[in-house]
């Protein structure tokens, strides 16, 4: 996610979080950022303290954070999103009875929330509008 606005630049849907799953969420995020050296926090799962993971990032040149054990409020932004999103969405539709749909649910959700849910805290722009008027 990109703070500023909260605009979801990527995502990945796995059964379990490994690090092969962790790297392809954040290739695409850096193919859609372009030649950026973001800071990049994460939460201290064994899919990011990995050393291929963290090669990974090294390999980028990115700048590492980390939340400190037992502070999920180092996390609040990703965190925040994710309760929206399951609150305002997953709730709202009927629960999938495939995979194929559950993807279909997920990737129109976010869509959604980046294309179409305005905001008062960005000035009434959607998540993409206000990070396309930083760029």
């Amino acid at each position: 996610m990109d703070l500023y606005g909260r605009c979801l630049l990527s995502s990945h849907l796995s059964p379990t979080g490994t690090t092969e799953a962790e790297k392809t969420v954040f290739e695409k995020a850096f193919e859609i950022a372009g030649d950026v050296h973001p800071l990049v926090h994460t939460d201290r799962g064994s899919a990011y303290t990995s050393k291929s993971f963290n090669n990974f990032l090294n390999g980028h040149k990115v700048t590492r954070s980390m939340s400190r054990p037992g502070t999920p409020y180092d996390n609040a932004p990703m965190e925040r999103w994710w309760s929206e999103f399951k609150l305002r969405w997953m709730n709202r539709h009927p629960v999938p009875k495939t995979y194929e749909e559950l993807v279909r649910l997920v990737e129109s959700g976010i869509n959604y929330f980046n294309y179409t849910s305005r905001s008062d805290t960005r000035n009434g722009h959607t998540p993409a509008e206000f990070r396309n008027m930083a760029i």
